[in-house]
């Protein structure tokens, strides 16, 4: 078969320029894993500085409220009067419900005429004891029976009191289960009544975060009925002990609810402050890398990226907290250092993350351009 005299130069050309190739630095760099032509590699940098620790575990909860009872009789009896209004608010000794006193009301004038009685027959006692008249045991049965009077008129008068069931604290009234004219007897159920503020809010936090807890700490609620709006309020109570079945260590907060809004019962989703109000060295999460148990970054120096082992503290949302291996000052990687070529001693080229939108050089890719692309730069 006949060649085609142009095809055949082109082949011997294309020869020969592939056997010069054994002596070009670029070629050997290519090869090696590094950019071609000692192309430098495109990558985001932030310059550390020393920054306020805060933070917060983010965990769920329940509201309750600060105080809530059920009014129940320690008398039985017919319900006379209902002082209140369902959903309302009352204070504290302010009567709920009145039953029929009669009979404890009777009870109490034949007590009080009794006592009086007696106080008179001891009085003329003292006065014939004085003068030696009546015998010394007389007098003093009639001192006793005096003593026992003055008791069943306050015995009478409780029994009274007890007819009228009141408030023990300022509050909002619930639903009542009884009517006027019922009969209720000893205990039985007749209304909630709840304070709402403060409300409390009861949640668990795991037991690794015991060093970090503590009364007084700051705390913010949001709840599905109002999206979009936070609930701030203090840590009140740390349970002394940790539950053994889920590990955890249960906390109450409250949280100042004037206008009631939140209701005990709420599901509410909260952020613990675990702030320690000091400054640290705080490294983009995306900076980090990991072989094993070992962390590292890459940082700038002197235009070539720089393998730096690091041991990390907290985490705050997308930050980490770097406790050795890095200080104020040093520029950290924090896109481009996931690409296949990238490795200890490789010249970068340094972008500004808040540079990131720029274009970059016309022979790099970009410095967010996917792994897959960045050997084809």
């Amino acid at each position: 078969m006949r060649r085609n005299p142009l095809i055949t130069a082109l082949l011997l050309a294309g020869a020969l320029a592939l056997g010069g190739c054994g002596d070009d630095p670029a070629a050997e760099g290519a090869a090696a894993g590094g950019p071609p032509g000692g192309m430098q590699l495109p990558v985001e940098t932030v310059t550390l500085q020393p920054e306020p620790l805060e933070g917060g575990l983010q965990t769920v909860g329940s509201l309750r409220a600060d105080e809530s009872v059920v009014v129940r009789p320690e008398v039985g009896g017919r319900i006379e009067r209902i002082h209140f209004e369902e959903g309302g608010s009352v204070r504290a000794g302010q009567p709920l419900f009145s039953l029929d006193a009669s009979l404890a009301r009777a009870s109490l004038n034949e007590a009080a005429a009794n006592l009086e009685n007696s106080r008179r027959a001891n009085a003329r006692a003292a006065e014939l004891a004085e003068k030696q008249l009546i015998a010394r045991s007389d007098y003093d049965q009639t001192r006793a029976n005096y003593a026992v009077d003055q008791a069943r008129v306050a015995s009478a008068r409780t029994a009274l009191d007890k007819m009228t069931l009141r408030a023990p604290f300022s509050g909002r009234i619930g639903l009542r289960e009884v009517s006027v004219g019922d009969y209720v007897s000893i205990g039985q159920d007749l209304v909630t009544l709840v304070r709402m503020d403060p409300i409390e809010v009861d949640f668990s936090v795991p037991e690794g975060a015991l060093p970090q807890l503590r009364q007084g700490q700051s705390i913010s609620i949001t709840v599905d009925a109002f999206p979009g709006e936070t609930f701030g309020g203090k840590v009140v109570a740390i349970a002394p002990v940790i539950d053994p079945n889920s590990r955890s260590v249960q906390l109450r907060a409250q949280i100042a609810n004037p206008d009631a809004r939140l209701r005990p019962g709420q599901f509410a989703k909260l952020t613990l402050d675990t702030s320690t109000g000091g400054d640290a060295i705080l490294v983009p999460e995306q900076a980090l890398m990991q072989e094993g148990e070992t962390r590292f970054v890459f940082t700038v120096v002197d235009g070539k990226a720089v393998r730096t082992e690091v041991t990390t503290g907290r985490r705050v949302p997308g930050k980490v907290q770097v406790l050795d291996g890095l200080q104020a000052g040093d520029v950290v990687i924090v896109a481009g250092q996931g690409k296949p070529m990238m490795q200890d001693g490789m010249p970068v080229m340094v972008m500004s993350a808040e540079g990131a939108g720029a274009p970059a050089a016309p022979d790099a890719a970009p410095a967010n351009a996917p792994d897959d692309d960045a050997g084809q730069g």
